[in-house]
């Protein structure tokens, strides 16, 4: 678990820890604090720095004191950030700036270059004082007709607070009514369902028959098998509850249609796991509704603006293509470990490669493979690789650790989609494997599904460009936006929800990090 800050200490620490960026008078600031303590006990610390801040950004002047009373009171460390990356309501108070009408955005170029692919110089700490300017001119803007006095670090917490963000947003600011992206809406009327639910109080815990729990599979007979058939049916994957206690064939289909829903490995075994899944609390279910809902908002113009893309969502490992508003493809991928996660961003796909080279990350040369290419005189030769012009790279080939087609989406982590030789990963519920890039299993399919409008790309010259001999290089005339999302909760075509794993713990962090659990107010 990741350590968590006070304010006062990451406003003093962080110029030090990240001094390359900083200016000299950062320094000096910070060579005037002795010890922790005296830096978290110390308002005139905190006072120099901010002063510093404001001096340097002297635009901002006039936001001063209502930048300063949204820290004033927290007892965790920065606003707008999730570890080191721009957390949903960062991105979400951005894209909204953007769009209110004659709001002039302070320091526009800097915060532009926080959203953008080009790497910004700015240390953690401006980058969250920034934003939180940025917020206060956004909610004075938005609230410049309100005759009472606006508390802006009230209106934070409710902002931030996910038990009452869709009422938070729509009563504090002029949000825009209209959510272009329909699932924020399929996603709504599940929350609306599930509160109905929670009032009925026919939300039982399951509890197992059995001391020690043993799967459960078909034909079992067992009192538990009664109330996950009763579970099932709440949810909807059963249309009748005949409160059997027998795992028959009506059961099956139900708890097929439960675990496919879900992202659980398609097969009729009730383990331990998915009874713990079954168990989740109605009110965590739908507090992950409703932060799934704000991720819809952070993306939803883009998202309808484009007749065509691709959007990958990690945590229910899945690709899917859309073209006219339709799904043309649906595929299982696997992602980056926690050690090396899959970036979270937007960008264009412009190249098709057939048949490509790898070469090989210097980090993944130093940590993994010297040792093997010192051990073994023929390794290089074994994995069809070679050295050139000092790099190790992997020529085409079956075996080709990119598998035989890659598309290319220029960013700052160079992370990309490609095929893969390790076809059996994709029969593991938990798909967290590669170094980053995201790993296709219907890769060709996908090759062919966006190459329909290009007439000189038929199957059979996508066939022959994949037999892994010639690396082959295809621009696209029209690039396609690509959406690489962190969904722990998405609704179907079919309109039947899915909760996945909170892999890389975007939801527990945010959760924590954005609002201190004795403020959480529950529904």
């Amino acid at each position: 678990m990741k350590t968590l800050y006070p304010i006062a200490l990451i406003l003093s620490l962080s110029f030090f820890v990240s001094s390359f960026k900083t200016s000299e008078n950062e320094i000096l600031l910070h060579k005037k604090t002795s010890t922790i303590a005296t830096i978290y006990n110390s308002d005139s610390d905190v006072d120099a720095l901010s002063n510093d801040f404001f001096k340097r950004y002297s635009d901002l002047k006039k936001y001063k004191s209502d930048v300063m009373s949204l820290y004033k009171n927290r007892t965790l460390g920065t606003i707008w950030f999730d570890e080191d990356d721009i957390n949903e309501f960062g991105s979400v108070l951005y894209e909204k700036a953007k769009k209110t009408n004659d709001l002039a955005i302070p320091y526009q170029n800097e915060i532009d270059a926080l959203f953008s692919s080009s790497e910004s110089k700015l240390s953690k700490t401006d980058a969250d004082m920034l934003l939180s300017s940025l917020y206060v001119a956004y909610a004075k803007k938005t609230n410049s007709d309100s005759k009472k006095k606006v508390s802006y670090d009230a209106m934070l917490k409710d902002f931030l607070n996910y038990s009452t963000i869709e009422e938070a947003t729509a009563s504090t600011t002029t949000v825009d009514a209209k959510v272009e992206y329909d699932q924020y809406y399929k996603l709504q009327d599940v929350l609306k369902k599930y509160k109905k639910m929670e009032r009925s109080n026919k939300w039982k815990p399951i509890v197992p028959e059995e001391t020690h729990y043993k799967d459960l599979r078909p034909d079992a007979v067992s009192k538990t098998i009664a109330q996950v058939r009763t579970r099932l049916y709440l949810l909807g994957d059963l249309k009748t509850n005949s409160k059997s206690d027998v795992y028959d064939r009506e059961l099956m289909d139900a708890v097929m249609k439960y675990k496919v829903r879900n992202g659980f490995k398609p097969n009729y075994i009730l383990a331990e796991e998915h009874i713990k899944e079954m168990n989740v609390p109605l009110s965590d279910k739908m507090e992950t509704l409703k932060l799934n809902m704000e991720r819809c908002r952070a993306i939803s113009a883009q998202i309808a603006a484009s007749d065509e893309y691709v959007l990958v969502n990690v945590p229910s490992y899945e690709l899917i293509y859309v073209k006219n508003g339709k799904v043309q493809l649906t595929s299982s991928v696997f992602v980056g470990a926690p050690l090396t996660k899959t970036t979270i961003f937007n960008g264009e796909i412009d190249r098709i490669v057939f048949s490509p080279y790898w070469t090989v990350p210097q980090s993944i040369v130093n940590n993994e493979l010297k040792g093997k290419i010192a051990a073994d005189k023929n390794y290089l030769a074994d994995k069809n690789m070679e050295i050139v012009n000092g790099q190790v790279r992997q020529k085409p080939g079956p075996d080709n650790s990119l598998g035989l087609v890659k598309f290319m989406f220029p960013n700052p982590d160079d992370i990309y989609m490609h095929d893969t030789p390790s076809k059996t990963l994709f029969d593991f519920e938990k798909r967290t494997f590669s170094h980053g890039c995201i790993n296709v299993k219907m890769a060709k399919e996908l090759a062919i599904a966006m190459l329909k409008d290009y007439p000189e790309w038929t199957p059979d010259k996508i066939d022959k460009a994949m037999e892994g001999k010639t690396e082959n290089s295809f621009k696209l005339s029209k690039k396609v936006p690509i959406y690489i999302t962190y969904f722990t909760s998405l609704v179907n075509e079919n309109g039947e929800i899915g909760f996945y794993q909170d892999v890389y713990e975007r939801d527990s962090d945010l959760s924590k990090t954005l609002l201190p659990q004795s403020e959480v107010v529950a529904n």
